[in-house]
């Protein structure tokens, strides 16, 4: 990796981090370059702007680490219904890139910044679609393969499950504890299994 590169990346992954703790609107550059230590034309050189170097981050950063841990691990369990609570388990209580007590970037930032910007609106959409596409491309294929009842609305279900999961780490972060996940989890389970 080219020197340029290396430093660029090292802003967005210093910067995701503190606008995870803080916040994006309440971080500024001036936070950012203190703890990248690089200059402000350095800064300037890789982003246009704060909301040009926020966009990066969803991109360079959520995309990729969303797609390794909400979509690939749909893919892998032959039973979707196991794929799915497994899924769920690990985002909540193995995960140590999503902290219980800041909850989930993506939706911290669709909370944020969706209202005011239309291009974090379109790239956040683009993120969460991917992961509803492909928990409904699955209960599809468990509905075919048996696993699910054929009665069941994929998309229905999907929608229930992407929602009830943002609220339960809302409910992580305020109490900042995983003690609220075990009850979600558990009802997962049982509503998972009226699907059969």
């Amino acid at each position: 990796m080219k020197k340029a590169e290396a430093t660029r990346l090292n802003i967005l992954h210093k910067a995701f981090e503190l606008i995870y703790v803080k916040g994006y609107q309440t971080t500024s550059i001036d936070d950012i370059i203190a703890t990248t230590q690089v200059t402000k034309g350095a800064f300037y050189y890789h982003f246009k702007s704060k909301d040009d170097m926020g966009l990066a981050i969803i991109n360079d950063i959520l995309k990729p680490t969303f797609a390794n841990s909400l979509v690939k691990p749909l893919q892998n369990d032959k039973n979707p219904l196991d794929s799915i609570y497994n899924l769920m388990y690990n985002l909540l209580m193995e995960n140590e890139f999503l902290k219980v007590e800041f909850g989930c970037p993506a939706s911290n930032l669709t909370q944020e910044m969706t209202p005011w910007h239309a291009n974090f609106s379109k790239v956040l959409d683009e993120l969460t679609k991917e992961w509803i596409e492909t928990m409904t491309a699955i209960i599809e294929k468990g509905k075919k393969s048996g696993f699910i009842s054929k009665d069941v609305n994929a998309r229905q279900v999907t929608m229930f499950i992407m929602s009830s999961y943002w609220g339960i780490r809302n409910f992580g972060k305020l109490e900042n504890s995983k003690k609220a996940y075990l009850s979600y989890l558990k009802e997962l389970k049982n509503y998972l299994n009226v699907l059969k």
